[in-house]
């Protein structure tokens, strides 16, 4: 079964359990894979593959943390928690995330590999460590390890 298929089987369920939270989070993920697959030029109900599945999942992961972010800083704890729970239930269709031991690792190996001495090498690092990791970490996570390495 595809991952695309699991999230809307997952889908039923919630909506057979009644758990509102959870309906709603995968409702919200269903609209999100049905207009990606739009995008792509297949119907709304063209099955996606599971990288892009993947792909869709972390970046509505990715808004839902920056919105319990800004949730928290403006004092409005419940719509905050509200959010991380949608994330929660984005991030288990997501490879496991690398721990931060591993991902200086990887950023290390990647430094050897390309060669890169100082800052200005980032953008060629970057990339070669973004194609490594593969959806099992940030972004935001790798450029700091990234900056981190290379003017440390």
């Amino acid at each position: 079964m595809s991952l695309h298929d699991t999230i809307e089987a997952d889908l039923r369920e919630a909506m057979k359990a009644r758990d509102k939270p959870r309906t709603s989070a995968l409702r919200m993920l269903v609209a999100a894979l049905k207009n990606e697959a739009t995008a792509q030029g297949m119907s709304p109900q063209g099955r996606l593959d599971d990288d892009t599945v993947q792909r869709v999942a972390a970046s509505e992961a990715k808004r839902r943390r920056e919105a319990a972010t800004a949730y928290h800083d403006a004092g409005r704890a419940e719509s905050a928690a509200s959010e991380e729970a949608e994330a929660a239930v984005y991030e288990t269709y997501l490879p496991a995330q690398l721990s931060d031991e591993e991902l200086t690792r990887l950023v290390d190996e990647t430094i050897a590999e390309v060669g890169a001495e100082g800052p200005g090498s980032m953008g060629p690092v970057m990339k070669a460590t973004m194609g490594k990791v593969a959806g099992r970490a940030d972004g935001s996570r790798v450029s700091s390890i990234v900056k981190q390495r290379l003017t440390g």
